[in-house]
């Protein structure tokens, strides 16, 4: 597998290590929005959301608060993104799940996954389309 992040966690290629424990590593995104961007991604490999393991979302989730406070005491920031993108489609580009946790100050640009217009929607086909996810949830 060539997985720059599992190369990373293998310390084949070097990062700017921000938080470990066994499950995950959160480390500086070399390509930052902010001063700050950090990715936490669990150490084994595992390509979305869709694959990842309960155990290890679960831990990525604990880690995300540790980091977040970290990022808050250490940077002050007014608010911190939490970007996680799965699939080609929905722009992830290392194929390794992983969270971004962004910086925000009160000058940076609106981050535009987070700026749509909220207009409203068709509450029929709304309603449609809720029933048809939640019809092939398996639990």
């Amino acid at each position: 597998m060539d997985c720059i992040f599992c190369k990373i966690v293998k310390g084949e290629i070097p990062c700017f290590k921000v938080y470990e424990n066994d499950k995950v590593l959160a480390f500086a995104d070399i390509n930052p929005i902010n001063p700050g961007h950090t990715l936490i991604i669990p150490k084994a490999h595992a390509e979305n959301l869709y694959e990842i393991s309960d155990e290890d979302l679960t831990a990525v989730a604990l880690a995300s608060k540790l980091v977040i406070q970290g990022i808050k005491d250490a940077l002050d920031p007014i608010g911190v993104a939490c970007l996680q993108l799965n699939g080609k489609g929905a722009n992830q580009v290392v194929m390794h799940y992983h969270l971004h946790l962004i910086p925000r100050g009160k000058d940076d640009p609106e981050l535009p996954v987070s700026g749509w217009e909220l207009k409203p929607g068709d509450m029929k086909a709304i309603e449609e389309t809720a029933k048809k996810i939640s019809s092939v949830i398996k639990q």
